[in-house]
């Protein structure tokens, strides 16, 4: 691939071979602020690839070293895992300056740098996720206009479609068997949240993230019927070798 080498001194020595693959928007109003202060060793934030709205890709840290995209994060498991992951910004303008599609040309792009890191690296479709999944308190991107189906269908993610499953939505504020198994499921599939039995601010913190990447159409934090039953169907799809 093409790259546009424009390097950042933010990073620092792996320990861990990458596993996990994070996309991000860059939240800011131009793709030109956004690699500046990716670029700035006073901001100490950076990540492997920046993609432009017209398909350029813009290489900023070696794959080799660790970049710090994710924060205080967490994925199957692992913490704080920009040591495990590798980190692309998607240049959008974000929830806060006018959140928009994402235009083809950038689409195909993020589609291509994606399988030429699979190339590269071993990443398992679950472990493609969004910094919302891995930081859902306090990030929103890359969003639910991001076509993660899209990537799916291009052989990069999970993807998962099913019937409503039955029985009223499950919303905050409840508490029972249904919660717990609901809060199971989420953990199962990566998420940091321990089963309780309740449906707190963090579940309902966590329902969102989920909605955002594979429910996008309606994106409010409620457990209902479409939302439980693709995170079932994500989960049967997820334990395949």
């Amino acid at each position: 691939m093409n790259f546009i080498e424009a390097p950042s001194p933010n990073f620092d020595p792996r320990t861990v071979t990458p596993s996990i693959l994070v996309l991000h928007y860059t939240g800011m109003q131009t793709g030109e602020a956004a690699i500046a202060r990716l670029r700035d060793p006073e901001a100490k934030v950076s990540a492997h690839y920046v993609v432009e709205e017209d398909g350029r890709i813009f290489r900023l840290v070696p794959e080799e070293r660790r970049a710090w995209h994710a924060g205080v994060s967490f994925w199957r498991g692992r913490r704080n895992i920009n040591g495990d992951s590798i980190g692309i910004e998607i240049v959008n303008p974000g929830h806060e300056f006018g959140y928009r599609p994402f235009p083809e040309a950038q689409v195909a792009a993020v589609i291509a740098l994606v399988g030429d890191i699979r190339g590269r690296w071993t990443i398992e479709d679950r472990d493609i996720v969004g910094h919302s999944d891995v930081a859902p308190a306090r990030k929103d991107d890359p969003g639910e206009l991001f076509p993660w189906k899209r990537l799916a269908e291009a052989g990069h993610g999970l993807w998962a479609e099913a019937p409503s499953a039955p029985g009223e939505p499950i919303g905050e504020g409840e508490e029972g068997a249904a919660v717990f198994a609901l809060q199971a499921g989420f953990t199962r599939l990566g998420y940091d949240l321990p089963p309780s039995g309740r449906f707190d601010a963090d579940t309902a913190t966590v329902v969102r993230a989920f909605q955002r990447h594979w429910r996008p159409e309606k994106v409010d934090g409620i457990a209902d019927g479409e939302t439980r039953a693709r995170l079932i169907a994500l989960l049967r799809l997820s334990s395949l070798p």
